[in-house]
């Protein structure tokens, strides 16, 4: 059976209350299920990215109530919420943040140390997050000696390395090539297919298609939540 790996109830956010204020997120009620791939679209300023930060605990809710793994998160204090980070979602972004004066394999090392995870099993799981995204190869290259989509791949490695059931990546492919772009988009499907929840935050509407759930967002409302059906007719017709 599915189990509930997200919930929002009623989740508001507020900025500038009072006159002029600024309603991000206005009565969101969503849920996320475990192993789902999941496209969160929206174009600038729909409250999109409001929402990444509420789904990946850097930020709170005005109002209503944010349930993660069945744990109310939407109240908790900063130090709280970066433990959970740490342990149930990994990040990828649009900019790679990766560290320039350190290797590959040290850039994936870096959220193992957070987590206290002692020094050869951080040097095992990050050699094999870097193989899993085609990166074995490069594991003691700067990120200068390579291309967007190698920085792209090791920030993926490094957002798996200490498997966190959720993978949040926010316009992954948005400073990438096509071909680059492809890839990153296929290592995620295959993430997906190997049971993470992967949830894709995008304004591009060719990256949202390849999802199984497609969420848009407007004016800080979900203006609609389907399912993919071609993505679906297309899996059937390979089974």
């Amino acid at each position: 059976m599915e189990k509930t790996l997200i919930q929002l109830k009623d989740i508001c956010k507020v900025y500038n209350p009072g006159e002029n204020e600024v309603r991000a997120l206005d009565h969101i009620n969503l849920e996320i299920m475990e192993g789902e791939l999941v496209a969160i679209i929206g174009q600038s300023g729909s409250g999109k990215s409001t929402l990444m930060n509420m789904l990946g605990c850097l930020d709170v809710p005005t109002s209503g109530s944010y349930y993660l793994h069945g744990q109310d998160v939407s109240h908790l204090k900063d130090n709280e919420l970066s433990a959970i980070r740490n342990k149930e979602i990994g990040f990828i972004f649009q900019g790679f943040n990766l560290i320039a004066n350190l290797n590959a394999v040290e850039n994936v090392e870096l959220p193992l140390i957070y987590r206290g995870i002692g020094k050869q099993e951080r040097r095992k799981l990050a050699k094999e997050a870097l193989e899993m995204v085609g990166l074995g190869h490069r594991m003691d290259h700067k990120p200068s000696e390579m291309s967007g989509g190698q920085q792209q791949r090791v920030a993926i490695a490094r957002a798996i390395a200490a498997k966190p059931p959720v993978i949040l990546a926010d316009e992954p492919t948005g400073n990438l090539d096509s071909a680059s772009s492809k890839e990153i988009l296929q290592i995620l499907k295959d993430l997906h297919s190997g049971g993470r929840t992967v949830i894709l935050i995008t304004h591009d509407d060719g990256i949202a298609e390849q999802a199984y759930r497609i969420i848009r967002i407007l004016d800080g409302k979900i203006e609609s939540d389907r399912k993919n059906d071609k993505i679906l007719e297309s899996r059937e017709e390979i089974k």
